[in-house]
């Protein structure tokens, strides 16, 4: 079973790709929507896709990890398929308290993807799997 994103955010994703792909750029209205929606992660996470901290792990197997640098250097580890990041923000903010959609690094990682500036590593199923047991 797919876990999906509220049909806002999937459709505010979708028009986002659209514009990207039609004048290379978010356009304002989608960053003021964006802000609407996320509030000042929006922020952070147009800041964390402005570093490119955001990079694509794949393996030959096909699955395939984010991994974002966040502001402080720490990274953590997002799985956008499940919509997942181990950092504390979403643990708390997302998980535990229910009052925000994502946090910014799992935010950061869909702009990312809709802007397709994440930087690609290719790695094998072994070094994919040693990068998600590593303890932070």
């Amino acid at each position: 079973m797919a876990v999906a994103l509220p049909a806002v955010v999937e459709e505010l994703l979708s028009e986002m790709a659209a514009a990207v792909q039609e004048c290379a750029r978010i356009p304002d209205d989608h960053l003021l929507s964006l802000k609407f929606v996320f509030g000042s992660s929006a922020v952070q996470a147009l800041d964390l896709v402005d570093r490119q901290s955001i990079t694509l792990i794949s393996s030959p197997s096909g699955r395939r990890v984010y991994q974002v640098v966040g502001s402080s250097g720490k990274t953590y580890t997002c799985l956008a398929s499940c919509h997942y990041c181990s950092c504390p923000a979403f643990a708390f903010s997302v998980l535990r308290k229910s009052d925000s959609l994502l946090c910014k690094h799992l935010l950061a990682v869909y702009i990312s993807q809709v802007m397709r500036t994440c930087q690609q590593l290719s790695v094998s199923d072994k070094q994919l799997t040693e990068i998600l047991m590593e303890k932070k």
